[in-house]
């Protein structure tokens, strides 16, 4: 099937359609300068049960995954540097699966594991229409964090409202449960001026049924400061065309540096909007389907196609998994 001249994590526009002025780009590196902080959301236990009441399966079907624009050329915030640290899975056994090829440019997972439990689809309203990303529960103090893409909780100075993560999800179905988010957060530097190499994003979701959601399905680990060049596998639910958003679609390969205008790291991967937010695991077990997050889908070139980019975990995304962990 011919691919549609948009890949990644949304509908993409030439670089240099969305430029940084000098006004952000000082605001910026004053904040790069400073400690960093997490500006966050927080919903009412009336506004969860809205949020759940209002996906049911037919408007999940229906949601249209979010569009992100692609960086422009303005210079942006560097990473800053810090020791390697990981958190260690929580994911509890799953039924493993067939091993698939690697590199994978996109397919379906056919595999099983914990990866199955704990990515999942998130669906929200922005600027009064559904929408959708994907997301990942990890290992937290609260047994409740979910990390995502920024711009999955936070766009265009508004942030997300109807804010659900449905982890494992198929074709409408939420075999784990609709969990909404009590609160959602996003890197400083992304929710002060949507700063491309900080596109990340977390929700604190509430339980359900009396459970948390690390008690159902299980967290993911995490990896900080991991370096680049490193063999990864990314997942999520593309809902662009030639993908449909029902089921796990995953890539893996051997991952760089994006030689352009970010500090992302770049995979040879074909999914399309709606995958926006799907983790990238290193050192992931495809018989356990567990792995160390390291970065989640962000954006891709519309001249660059089947490549996909995700931003570079470091100490600023460290800082948000940590408010998130302990709200």
């Amino acid at each position: 099937m011919r691919r549609p001249h948009h890949f990644g994590a949304g509908i993409l526009l030439a670089v240099g359609a969305l430029l940084t002025t000098g006004t952000q780009a000082a605001t910026a590196e004053a904040q790069a300068a400073t400690p960093t902080t997490v500006r966050t959301l927080a919903a009412t236990a009336t506004a969860q049960q809205q949020a759940r009441d209002f996906w049911t399966p037919d408007r999940m079907r229906t949601a249209a995954p979010l569009d992100l624009l692609a960086p422009g050329a303005a210079p942006d915030v560097p990473q800053r540097a810090g020791k390697t640290s990981t958190v260690a899975p929580t994911a509890p056994a799953q039924r493993p699966g067939a091993v698939s090829a690697f590199p994978q440019g996109g397919g379906p997972w056919s595999g099983g594991g914990a990866v199955l439990a704990t990515s999942g689809r998130v669906f929200f309203t922005h600027q009064g229409r559904t929408a959708s990303c994907s997301g990942n529960a990890v290992t937290s103090h609260n047994v409740s964090t979910v990390l995502t893409a920024g711009h999955c909780v936070k766009l265009k100075g508004s942030w997300h409202t109807n804010w659900v993560f449905v982890p494992g999800y198929h074709d409408g179905q939420a075999p784990h449960g609709t969990w909404a988010a009590a609160k959602t957060l996003a890197t400083n530097l992304w929710a002060a001026s949507e700063s491309i190499n900080y596109d990340v994003g977390a929700a604190v979701v509430a339980p359900l049924n009396g459970r948390k959601l690390g008690e159902v399905v299980g967290g993911q680990g995490l990896k900080f400061n991991g370096g680049y060049n490193r063999p990864m596998y990314a997942f999520g639910f593309p809902a662009a065309a030639p993908y449909d958003g029902k089921q796990l679609i995953h890539c893996s390969g051997n991952t760089t540096k994006d030689f352009l205008f970010t500090t992302d790291h770049a995979m040879t991967c074909d999914m399309t909007g709606g995958s926006s937010g799907g983790p990238w695991f290193d050192s992931f077990d495809e018989s356990t389907g567990a792995g160390l997050q390291a970065s989640v889908n962000s954006f891709g070139y519309t001249f660059l196609p089947n490549k996909l980019y995700g931003p570079y975990f470091g100490d600023e995304v460290k800082s948000l998994y940590e408010q998130a962990q302990t709200a």
